[in-house]
């Protein structure tokens, strides 16, 4: 009894209030503390219990803008020291990018992200579909008409790197506190005087929303419009495939989206088949969507007709009006901080975003420019370009 009330036993005041406990949220804890702040982390669920324990674990340079480029620049470079520096092993396997186009309309965008990933240093190149074989054995690959190989983009495991980033950021004084819901922020005018939780007020000036699909709703609480929306996406794991090898990159169709990448001795698989309408719905419904990726990935990847199915679910992808992530500081509450929608994204940029957030809530300016992921794009029609390259 006395350990329980250990547990869930929150600080009266902190200087820092973080909403979420995601991948993004104990990132932002652990430089936050690192910094000598007075940090107090939230999460109703346990850590990683949404979508970060969902994502398949990419991390990747191949975007197709300079600010999400540099972020999983970011991302590559802390993650693969992560075991070295943090003394947690997280699966980091450098097995590449694999984009298949099918659609030659889609050649000279494809071209001109290789010119801009280049110049930041990145291998990425266009190969044939010879070529593309070659470096995924695989994969059939008749329609295709080219394919962008990015050979230093990796992989991880998610649920590790949370678990690693919690011990780190405890180990800097954070306080991390599971099962404890966000029901409401006071504010006295433009300032923030509370949290309100299930388990008591905290007092404090700044939060920060990194709250994933539920973000629109901590929005509210402070009387800001964040336009996230929930979506469910579903992800089937097959029984041992023949021929599977020890270095299998994580490839994608374009434009269909479908994708596979190595799981244990099968594949994971998914496509998207459109966002449909937003929820919080998250049961597995095969319905008419598993005939359809079946159809996509017995003519992409034969071996999988004689794998079967061993498991499936489905999770939530955090999604902004043009797919790209919001990040930054609220004009009309000051203390308030939100980095989120990231739109399935948010694994590999979590190491980048918590030093964002951190610089932004010590008055800093960070090392990586995000003005175009002010949520105040969304205002008219002054929403960016969408990010090319996603699942």
């Amino acid at each position: 009894m006395v350990n329980d009330r250990v547990v869930t036993e929150l600080p009266r005041h902190a200087e820092v209030v973080i909403i979420g406990g995601g991948i993004i949220g104990v990132c932002v804890a652990y430089r936050l503390a690192e910094a000598g702040t007075d940090v107090l982390l939230l999460d109703r669920d346990s850590l990683g219990g949404g979508s970060t324990a969902k994502a398949a674990g990419g991390i990747r340079s191949s975007f197709t803008s300079r600010v999400n480029l540099e972020l999983g620049l970011r991302g590559l470079a802390e993650y693969g020291g992560f075991a070295a520096r943090h003394g947690v092993e997280i699966d980091f396997r450098r097995d590449g990018y694999l984009y298949l186009i099918t659609d030659p309309a889609e050649l000279p965008e494809f071209e001109r992200c290789v010119g801009l990933q280049n110049s930041y240093g990145v291998r990425s190149r266009l190969v044939d579909p010879a070529e593309a074989r070659r470096v995924s054995p695989l994969i059939d690959v008749d329609g295709v008409v080219a394919a962008l190989w990015s050979p230093d983009d990796a992989k991880a495991t998610p649920d590790s790197a949370v678990q690693g980033y919690a011990k780190v950021a405890r180990r800097h004084g954070a306080v991390l506190r599971t099962g404890v819901e966000v029901v409401g922020i006071d504010r006295d005018g433009d300032e923030i005087t509370g949290v309100r939780t299930s388990a008591g007020l905290v007092r404090t000036s700044v939060v920060v929303c990194a709250a994933g699909a539920w973000s629109g709703r901590v929005g509210e609480f402070a009387g800001v419009d964040l336009p996230v929306r929930p979506y469910r996406r579903q992800v089937v794991f097959t029984g041992p495939v023949a021929g599977l090898g020890e270095s299998v990159p994580l490839t994608i169709e374009m434009p269909s989206t479908f994708y596979f990448h190595r799981e244990g001795t099968g594949l994971a698989m998914s496509f998207c088949e459109g966002d449909g309408d937003p929820g919080f719905d998250t049961r597995y419904q095969p319905g008419e969507w598993l005939p359809k990726l079946a159809e996509i990935a017995g003519r992409r990847v034969p071996a999988v007709l004689d794998a079967g199915i061993k498991s499936a679910w489905a999770g939530l992808y955090e999604m902004t009006p043009d797919h790209n992530q919001i990040v930054g500081r609220s004009v009309s509450l000051p203390g308030f901080f939100y980095a989120t929608g990231f739109s399935g994204h948010g694994f590999q940029m979590g190491p980048a975003v918590g030093a964002v957030l951190r610089d932004l809530c010590l008055g800093r300016e960070p090392e990586i420019d995000i003005g175009e992921l002010d949520v105040r794009r969304f205002a008219g029609d002054q929403a960016g370009s969408r990010e090319h390259n996603i699942v």
